[in-house]
């Protein structure tokens, strides 16, 4: 559930679920907030899991599991995935060292199945998980001026740099945590986590104090990400192994084993995987799951497809086999069809780059123009 639901209601909001949880869709004109974060900056409630990792050997034992290496110290976190035997994506999470606990950001239906697994497999190792989402609030705040509107909120402490480190502070009489994001946006981009209690008091000051902000539901975070070649875990990543998907920044390839580390090795050696996630230039939107062909021949599969408020025209995400030619390919919706050609992530560059963008070996973003 929203912690901030009178405010949102107040603003025009309208309410969707994601995952079984309660967030804001959008608020009468996403297209606008849109464009409004990428000229400047937005804020929005995001609708994350968190657990908490405490007890002495914490670090340890997440580390044994993830596919990232566990920051050591305070104030420093990671992005990092939670795979099955076969190398597949079951979650993805952030993991952020809080001194004496670790909090990881999951998607918020993975989190109690993460917490009921974990809490299996623990032997003799002193550590205790629990789910604690109910106890944060979490704000996003993500545009080329998000740094300067942080600052102008944030008491006590700077803007965090560099990605994915934090500071604490407060934001008028609220205690917060900053931290810098991967800019999933394709912008400049903090999130903000203060206890539930406090959480209509920090989205009010984020809203209406320092520099000017407009607020923007998950709508709006769909085609931010999209444009920014961002994979999302409930249309990109679920299911699919990390090479597929291109996302470097959650792997460490130096770090001990970890649960599905034996697949994922096997298609780095290898030097590339089947498929890859490429962006496309579409003649119209089409349906996510539509099929994508080259010469008549099925090549992949649209996982998310907008009209770019940015651009003006359709664009879209799809899975194709990895040395697919992309410069005339069709996608067949359910009535006939339609030209594309494919095109380098990220689609709309804006004022950083999305740290989640697929990358694959030998190439630092993908060439699919």
């Amino acid at each position: 559930m929203t912690l901030v639901g009178g405010q949102h209601t107040d603003l025009g909001a309208t309410f969707t679920t994601r995952s079984g949880r309660e967030v804001v869709d959008h608020y009468g004109r996403p297209e606008v907030a849109h464009k409004a974060v990428r000229n400047g900056v937005g804020i929005i409630e995001m609708g994350y899991g968190i657990v908490s990792i405490t007890g002495d050997d914490r670090i340890e034992y997440v580390d044994n599991i993830v596919s990232n290496r566990v920051p050591a110290e305070n104030g420093n976190g990671c992005y990092a995935l939670l795979l099955d035997p076969q190398g597949a994506i079951q979650s993805d999470l952030y993991i952020y060292n809080a001194g004496e606990k670790l909090l990881l950001f999951t998607p918020p239906a993975e989190a109690e199945p993460l917490v009921e697994d974990w809490q299996s497999k623990v032997f003799i190792q002193d550590v205790d998980i629990e789910d604690v989402s109910d106890q944060f609030g979490v704000f996003g705040v993500h545009g080329p001026i998000a740094t300067e509107k942080v600052a102008s909120v944030l008491n006590h402490a700077g803007a965090p740099e560099p990605e994915l480190t934090f500071e604490r502070g407060s934001m008028a009489d609220s205690g917060v945590t900053v931290i810098a994001s991967d800019n999933p946006t394709g912008e400049d981009g903090y999130e903000v986590i203060c206890e539930a209690a406090e959480a209509p008091n920090v989205y009010d000051t984020l809203l209406t104090r320092g520099l000017n902000a407009t607020q923007f539901g998950y709508r709006t975070w769909e085609s931010l990400t999209l444009e920014a070649g961002t994979p999302l875990f409930d249309s990109e990543l679920d299911g699919q192994i990390p090479n597929t998907v291109g996302l470097r920044h959650a792997l460490d390839f130096d770090k001990g084993c970890y649960v599905g580390q034996e697949l994922v090795s096997k298609v780095e050696n290898r030097g590339q995987p089947s498929s890859r996630l490429v962006g496309l230039r579409t003649a119209e939107v089409v349906e996510t799951g539509a099929t994508v062909s080259v010469d008549g021949e099925e090549v992949g599969e649209i996982t998310r497809a907008i009209e770019s408020p940015s651009l003006d025209e359709p664009i879209a995400l799809a899975f194709v086999s990895f040395e697919t030619p992309l410069d005339t390919v069709t996608v067949q919706t359910n009535e006939k069809l339609v030209d594309a050609a494919g095109v380098s992530l990220p689609v709309v560059s804006g004022s950083a780059d999305s740290l989640r963008c697929p990358q694959y070996p030998d190439t630092d973003k993908t060439d699919q123009g």
